[in-house]
């Protein structure tokens, strides 16, 4: 009997996880929010249901049974990395994919992960070894450390909850504001503080582990251009290590040294961060699928969720850490309906014309079309554009050359700006860190292109609203419709 697998979540993630699901021989299962009624990853579905919250685990799980599946893919986000939900998933039979409850629980927490890496003998930045309880606690401990320092949510990640204190005047609003919005976001206020470091790279090492003790690495991904703690542009290899190939191996054995401590098995990814003599130190492990594989990906020639599937199963794993190979290299934009000329805020609205690139070397993760309106409910993030070359000069040309072919009307999105940053010769020669964007001066281009002004002109005289687009209550998708 062909067995069913249910995505907890959606845009680009849940069509990514629904497809690998499909390849691989299974019943692909969706649930959405009546908010997603139309969206596109129910359209790569075999079956859909309804639930009230993404983060509801006794509506998911109901929707699984309702279902009848055996097996449930978090994707990332969300419930992803809550240990309780994990287990919830094991106790009603579901199978759970991705790492057991215990070892997210010993890593899903930023200081529970600290602990574990400084007993497996991983480097570490100076900081507190647990929450963070009153502000007396957090001055004695800034003071001990020197500012700046960096206060940070225990639980979840995508720089929610973490405020840059430079000094002692600002530590308490931010250590209240970091807390509530970590409670917001992960449902845990629990936060702690860290040594700023000056101008860091951000680099992470992909990992994954079978249930029969194997564990190995997929080498780098580059993740120091972000905006507000959130990456916006990864690459693999990372220019840094590339250019110090002794760097991949001992970042890759720090990463396993944490997930053998902690009995990992499934694909997680261990964050570092760099300083400016090139020493790394252990930030936290993701117990998840990361938003950038793609670039591990298109560089080692490997499937991750295919692999999760397969671990989470029994199989062991196929290759050995001496077969893992990296030929070319892999960058990825993160395109978000946001406004970069105005402090990157979101811009939900209805998506008025898009075309997307294609050609040569080029991936695109895709989690809306045209028509769609972007909700304001979720996170503003429209698809991942990803493109593989033979080397970086020229996935850097390939990637402007992808970038000038998309068109995203109706609204605000940060095309444009990716466009100026490859230009940019800082990024080019690969000087990066995750301060970059606060120097880069991204000046918008009222100027339309010829093509997009006849998008525009073509949106502005069309009068007909668009056909409103519903999910029924259980949908059989009719893979010809794609």
């Amino acid at each position: 009997m062909v067995q069913k697998i249910l995505v907890a979540n959606r845009g680009e993630i849940a069509v990514r996880v629904l497809r690998g699901i499909r390849e691989a021989g299974f019943t692909a299962v969706a649930v959405f929010t009546p908010i997603d009624r139309g969206a596109l990853h129910l359209s790569h579905a075999d079956e859909a249901y309804p639930v009230d919250s993404y983060l509801n685990p006794d509506a998911i799980l109901a929707a699984a049974r309702r279902a009848g599946a055996t097996a449930l893919h978090p994707g990332y986000g969300f419930l992803s990395e809550n240990a309780d939900f994990a287990q919830l998933c094991a106790d009603a039979g579901v199978l759970f994919i991705g790492p057991p409850a215990s070892a997210i629980r010993s890593l899903g927490s930023k200081t529970a992960a600290r602990d574990v890496a400084i007993a497996a003998g991983a480097p570490v930045v100076p900081g507190t070894d647990g929450p963070v309880t009153d502000i007396a606690e957090a001055r004695r401990v800034a003071s001990q450390i020197g500012y700046p320092v960096l206060i940070k949510a225990a639980a979840g990640g995508g720089g929610k909850g973490m405020r840059l204190v430079e000094k002692e005047s600002e530590l308490e609003s931010a250590l209240r504001d970091a807390s509530s919005e970590a409670e917001r976001s992960f449902r845990s206020g629990e936060v702690y503080i860290e040594k700023a470091l000056i101008h860091p790279r951000h680099i992470e090492i992909q990992i994954f582990g079978d249930n029969h003790g194997h564990l190995i690495h997929l080498g780098e991904r580059e993740c120091s251009i972000q905006r507000r703690h959130q990456k916006v542009v990864e690459e693999c290899p990372s220019p840094l290590v590339a250019r110090n190939l002794p760097m991949r191996h001992a970042m890759g054995e720090a990463a396993l040294k944490v997930a053998r401590a902690a009995g990992y098995t499934n694909a997680g990814t261990a964050e570092f961060l760099v300083d400016a003599d090139s020493n790394f130190y252990f930030l936290e492990m993701n117990t998840r699928l990361q938003v950038e594989h793609p670039v591990t990906e298109l560089v080692t020639s490997v499937d991750l969720v295919h692999m999760q599937i397969e671990a989470a199963f029994g199989a062991e794993l196929q290759r050995k850490q001496e077969d893992i190979t990296w030929r070319g290299s892999a960058i990825q934009c993160r395109l978000y309906a946001e406004d970069p000329a105005n402090q990157f805020f979101p811009s939900p609205g209805r998506i008025d014309r898009l075309r997307m690139p294609s050609g040569p070397g080029i991936r695109l993760d895709n989690g809306v079309y045209e028509g769609w309106t972007v909700p304001m409910d979720y996170d503003p993030l429209l698809a991942k554009l990803c493109v593989w070359a033979e080397d970086r000069p020229r996935a850097i040309a390939r990637m402007a050359r992808a970038l000038g072919e998309t068109e995203i009307l109706g609204i605000a999105n940060n095309v444009a700006f990716f466009r100026q940053l490859l230009q940019d010769p800082g990024f080019q020669s690969g000087q990066l860190h995750t301060g970059f964007l606060k120097t880069f001066a991204y000046t918008p281009d009222a100027t339309l292109t010829e093509s997009e002004l006849e998008a525009a002109i073509a949106i502005l005289a069309s009068a007909e609203a668009p056909p409103a687009t519903a999910a029924p209550t259980a949908i059989r998708s009719n893979w010809s419709r794609r």
